[in-house]
């Protein structure tokens, strides 16, 4: 299996609803580094999982929509807890969605894995095949 990485970071605010969240149940921030693994079984002709341009591109226009933003007051999160763990997902989501339309090129992706690092200490992870 071959992977390639991107990094990018990116800087939020929000709060959760729920006793057990103790004092991040008030507004607060976060600054994640966000790393993407795109995952293919095979290189393409050209010796590439993914053009490694194309895919800092989409991670960062994807991270776009929430850097600098209090997530409490997106609709596209309404009634959401913003965990770490429910932000890989959605941004997993969002990446998939631009692999299987084609943006990121003629590639041919098979995963993809979309980890969080709130510190040196604590981090998440999302991973899941692209179908």
């Amino acid at each position: 299996m071959f992977e390639l990485t991107v990094r990018d970071r990116v800087m939020i605010a929000h709060s959760f609803r729920g006793e057990l969240f103790g004092p991040a149940q008030g507004v607060h921030g976060a600054t994640f580094v966000v790393d993407a693994s795109f995952q293919a079984a095979e290189m393409d002709e050209h010796n590439l999982v993914i053009d490694i341009c194309l895919a800092h591109e989409a991670l960062n226009k994807t991270l776009s929509i929430i850097n600098y933003k209090n997530l409490d007051e997106l609709d596209i999160f309404s009634g959401e807890n913003t965990t770490t763990e429910f932000l890989c997902r959605w941004i997993w989501t969002q990446l998939a969605t631009e692999i299987r339309e084609g943006r990121l090129g003629p590639h041919v992706v098979t995963g993809l894995n979309i980890t969080l690092r709130e510190s040196d200490v604590a981090w998440a992870s999302y991973e899941a095949s692209i179908d």
